[in-house]
């Protein structure tokens, strides 16, 4: 295979109740990924992203560890099936450990644990319904950057994630996201809306969660990247262990710059980006970035089994 392959890592938003479930039923390796992740966290994890409810898997520290064991599956699977290693990786906010897991810096077993631990500090940093995150469609970054600093008043707002352009998610204090909204559509923001997430991350408000992540990290042995990952925060290359603890420490009350993340690919002479995960939120997203650079994911059976018959080709 001649073509450049990146591989990406979908965050909180591409879980749904009974993902991967046709790829379970043709691939052993999805209910064995599932089965060591449970082991770590006490608890069915597969079970849980089959019968649900919703409710309970949209929790953080279920939502987390239920897509990196989703998206490490898949990257078995192609692994498994020869598709070839990638020249670059990248994730959005979780998908970034991923990533990491991938490049083999984190083992499987050290990511479940930390990214469990990271769902749970993050829901304990902010009471339920005091924080908020909204998309805003139609606007540009200094735009949105005003609209963040304009309704702020003495509370926490500001951008979360540079998606792409004119798609950007702002995260803060709940009163403050709901007047940025009225302002955006002042503004001519061509949508609006909170999301169903009442964790505000990327943002300050995350800042005590990232000092209780910055300890455990300290007890988690990582090794220099052995595929480059692309950081969020930077959106640079990672370059030892030190580097990926400060990365994922910042990386919780920074906004992901994935719009930087996608262009960086450029470097790499990348001519296909895979999404790996569950879902299709950042096959959309890059297309939106990059419109000539093709996009594949692997959200269901069949996608999976195309972007392997591309290989084989």
């Amino acid at each position: 295979m001649t073509t450049s392959s990146c591989f990406v890592f979908p965050g909180q938003g591409s879980q749904s109740v009974g993902m991967l479930s046709d790829i379970a039923r043709e691939f052993s390796t999805v209910e064995a990924t599932f089965a060591d992740a449970s082991a770590v966290l006490g608890f069915d994890l597969w079970k849980l992203t089959q019968e649900g409810p919703s409710d309970e898997l949209n929790k953080t520290r279920h939502t987390q560890p239920a897509l990196l064991a989703a998206s490490y599956a898949i990257w078995r699977i192609l692994q498994a099936k020869g598709y070839g290693e990638p020249v670059v990786l990248a994730g959005h906010s979780l998908g970034e450990y991923t990533a990491l897991v991938c490049s083999n810096a984190l083992q499987f077993t050290d990511a479940i644990k930390l990214v469990a631990a990271r769902g749970q500090y993050m829901q304990d940093a902010v009471p339920e319904g005091a924080g908020l995150l909204a998309a805003l469609v139609g606007l540009d970054d200094e735009m949105v950057k005003k609209i963040c600093a304009d309704a702020a008043g003495e509370e926490v707002l500001a951008p979360a994630n540079f998606n792409s352009p004119g798609q950007i998610v702002i995260a803060g204090h709940a009163a403050a996201v709901m007047r940025a909204l009225i302002l955006a559509k002042e503004a001519g923001a061509k949508l609006a809306k909170p999301l169903s997430v009442s964790v505000p991350s990327h943002c300050v408000l995350m800042k005590p969660a990232a000092e209780r992540l910055a300890l455990l990290l300290e007890t988690i042995d990582i090794q220099k990247p052995r595929l480059p990952v692309i950081n969020n925060v930077d959106a640079v290359i990672y370059e030892s262990a030190d580097h990926i603890r400060e990365g994922l420490t910042r990386q919780l009350f920074m906004p992901v710059r994935w719009v930087d993340v996608v262009q960086a690919f450029k470097t790499y002479s990348v001519d296909q980006v895979i999404e790996c995960g569950p879902g299709k939120v950042l096959s959309g997203l890059n297309k939106r970035i990059v419109a000539d650079m093709p996009v594949r994911n692997t959200a269901d059976l069949a996608s999976l089994q195309d972007v392997l018959s591309i290989h084989e080709r």
